[in-house]
């Protein structure tokens, strides 16, 4: 009895010791100091922080820094900045490039033109001392982005100017680092300016040209191997965090710049960025944010009035220089104050960047013990005050913009979407229904419903529970992306009846059709199944054939017909592509004519469409084929179609899907009848000039001479 207490005494010696406990420890510290400081309205990576000061060997001691620690902390700060690559919005970041240059330029100028002189003149540091930490200030890490993602602004225009800036930034000071100790080594010659210039470049093409194309290989060859892609995705992290260190800068730059090579080819609402965000929110992430309490040495405050004043001086001069960074990155660009307070909070953070140059500066005895100290202090506050400014200007800028996205979607009945997915052929559900997650509005509360309509035969109840197992399986795919997935089965004479009536039961906005899979049912399904579900209800229509991963296409392709921003349906299509559009990163390009133009821009900026739109005019509508010219095998063509009677309707429409089934099979394609006005709010003008009733008398007459001519030829 004795030796077990001697032996559960020796495990709970401080430190601890044993990895399995000092993982428990830390995951119960993940667990619950968010829960408990969220009750005091104190973010949850506050908690973290502290919660690493007070287990750190300058707190209580429980934990001790170990290889262990370091590897999961450097993981999680890789991981902080894969997802900030990750999630940047590419379109966003390409139409306000100009405006991160800027951002890191003030960024970066700011922090050292103040910084600079209060080391060398108030602090009296040498040259080297004083603009290696001067530089020191102009870093920054995006500690507190977890909270923009965890909120959902990081598509908001600040965020991506930011982000921009951040990666600029902070590659300028770890080339100055690479320059101070160049110069303090005496190693400053064109050899080296050679070497760094050659290095980064080769760095820049493995990661930007050979990364993505063979993560696009990989992705569709093993399409269905899902685990597999999450694999692949972390071994690209740490492959260009190596590269990175190996051309002569920070793993944090290749992380970041994996992220972007990857950027298209991972969806936001994609299933494999809910598992990253999951995984690296839940246990690297936190890892990290604890890791950095714990270099945190309170006692240092109490040792002398030196360490103080160094302290003091660094927070100040960091906070302050980041501060006025935001305000005239605001002043400049007419942002929000609650934009000015996004910026200044993701920006103010030290952490990586900042303890990457100090430590090195130390290392090299440029810098004495009271400047690394003092920066331990420095991060401890600007993560506690950047964390706070951050969740409070995320939740300002959520209140803004719930107000004008709820004002439109009442004005547009979007506020409460429904998207119906009739199946007919259960192995071609995969790609329907990921297309249906990424166009889907993630504010309704109604579920994706897959409807399977079962004949009404002896064996209707057995078909019934047999395809119900089956699509179980794609309500487990569909919820890894957190979307859900109602299954509905039904029994009904013909498909074309059971899917008009339950899009009706359950006030579905949208109906979402697979393509036929054999070419010579194209007719049979436009002429009968299509026109009986076209005529018996007026919701809006997609008629798809995913080609590819969706992933891979690197443009939408739109054809709108004369006329078509007169449908009612015309902004629910021109919102389904800009958000598809903007899910895969990829521009649109639409052909139509001088004022369906003019009205596409006005709808996108009434709608805040950030997608950005290249139009081509386009009248031959005869010959529809001359855009075959236009079309590469890497583009989504999309055909805005209508319904017979319809504003937009003309009879050239009617042989289209026939026309691209024939001449662009080997691509993805989607032709979309917009919902129509009902009945009582059809234009005035058009229901009286009508020409349906004459064409189905034209069809009834050819049909009547076909089956006489059929009788002549066999007698």
């Amino acid at each position: 009895m004795i030796e077990f207490f001697r032996h559960l005494l020796e495990e709970f010696a401080l430190p601890l010791k044993n990895p399995v406990l000092v993982f428990s420890l830390i995951l119960l510290i993940i667990l619950l100091s968010p829960i408990l400081l969220r009750r005091l309205n104190i973010p949850g990576i506050i908690g973290l922080i502290i919660s690493g000061v007070i287990i750190g060997p300058y707190g209580l001691n429980i934990l001790e820094k170990n290889s262990a620690i370091d590897l999961f902390s450097t993981i999680g700060l890789l991981y902080i900045m894969f997802i900030a690559g990750l999630e940047l919005d590419l379109n966003e970041f390409k139409a306000n490039r100009n405006k991160s240059l800027l951002f890191g330029l003030l960024t970066f100028i700011i922090p050292l033109a103040i910084g600079f002189p209060v080391c060398h003149y108030l602090l009296h540091y040498d040259f080297n001392a004083s603009f290696l930490t001067a530089s020191m200030f102009a870093t920054h890490t995006l500690v507190a982005y977890p909270i923009v993602s965890k909120l959902g602004v990081s598509k908001n225009q600040a965020v991506a100017v930011t982000v921009g800036g951040t990666i600029l930034t902070d590659t300028a000071v770890l080339i100055i680092l690479a320059v101070i100790l160049g110069n303090k080594q005496g190693n400053l010659g064109q050899e080296f300016w050679i070497k760094l210039g050659i290095s980064l470049t080769i760095f820049s093409a493995i990661m930007f040209l050979i990364i993505p194309r063979i993560a696009k290989w990989f992705f569709r060859k093993l399409e269905s191997e899902k685990h597999s892609h999450y694999i692949f995705v972390l071994a690209v992290v740490f492959f260009g965090a190596f590269l990175a260190e190996v051309a002569g800068v920070e793993a944090i730059i290749g992380a970041f710049v994996a992220g972007l090579a990857l950027n298209k080819l991972i969806p936001h609402s994609s299933a494999l960025m809910n598992r990253i965000e999951f995984i690296g929110n839940s246990l690297f992430i936190p890892f990290f944010l604890i890791s950095v309490g714990m270099l945190v040495n309170v006692r240092v405050l109490l040792s002398g009035p030196t360490a103080l004043i160094v302290a003091g001086a660094l927070t100040v001069v960091a906070l302050s220089g980041k501060w006025l960074a935001a305000l005239f990155t605001q002043l400049v660009f007419r942002y929000s104050g609650a934009q000015r307070q996004l910026i200044f909070g993701l920006s103010g953070a030290h952490a990586a960047a900042t303890l990457a140059v100090i430590l090195v500066g130390y290392k090299e005895k440029i810098l004495d013990e009271n400047i690394l100290n003092g920066t331990i202090i420095l991060i401890l506050i600007t993560c506690i005050v950047a964390s706070f400014a951050t969740e409070r200007a995320a939740k300002k800028i959520i209140v803004q913009t719930d107000d004008d996205v709820s004002d439109l979607m009442r004005v547009n009945g979007f506020d409460n979407e429904h998207i119906l997915l009739p199946i007919a052929n259960i192995d071609r559900i995969e790609k329907l229904l990921e297309f249906t997650i990424f166009i889907k509005d993630k504010k309704s509360v109604n579920p994706i419903s897959i409807l399977s309509v079962v004949s009404n035969n002896d064996e209707a109840e057995v078909n019934i529970l047999k395809t119900r197992n089956k699509l179980e399986e794609f309500v487990r795919q569909a919820s890894a992306s957190e979307t859900k997935v109602n299954v509905i089965t039904t029994i009904d004479h013909n498909p074309a009846s059971g899917i008009a009536r339950i899009s009706r039961e359950i006030m579905a906005d949208i109906i979402l059709l697979g393509w036929p899979r054999k070419v010579g049912l194209i007719d049979r399904l436009i002429g009968e199944k299509m026109d009986n579900i076209l005529n018996s209800t007026d919701k809006c229509t997609f008629i798809c054939h995913i080609e590819k991963p969706l992933v891979l296409h690197k443009r939408i392709v739109i054809a709108a017909p004369p006329l078509a921003e007169h449908e009612n349906g015309f902004e629910q299509w021109l919102q389904k592509m800009s958000k598809l559009a903007q899910e895969l990163s990829i521009p649109i390009q639409l052909f139509c004519n001088q004022h369906t133009e003019r009205m596409v821009h006005k709808a996108a900026k009434r709608l805040k469409l950030s997608t950005p739109f290249s139009v081509s005019l386009f009248d031959a509508w005869d010959d529809f084929l001359v855009l075959s010219r236009e079309i590469k095998n890497d583009d989504l063509l999309v055909l805005i179609s209508a319904r017979k009677g319809a504003a937009s309707y003309m009879k050239a429409l009617d042989g289209l899907p026939v026309k691209i089934e024939k001449y662009f099979s080997s691509i993805s394609r989607i032709v979309i009848y917009p919902q129509q006005f009902t009945q009582s709010n059809k234009i005035e003008g058009f229901e009286d000039i009508t020409v349906e009733p004459l064409s189905k008398s034209i069809e009834t007459i050819q049909k009547i001479s076909k089956g006489i001519g059929s009788i002549f030829k066999k007698e």
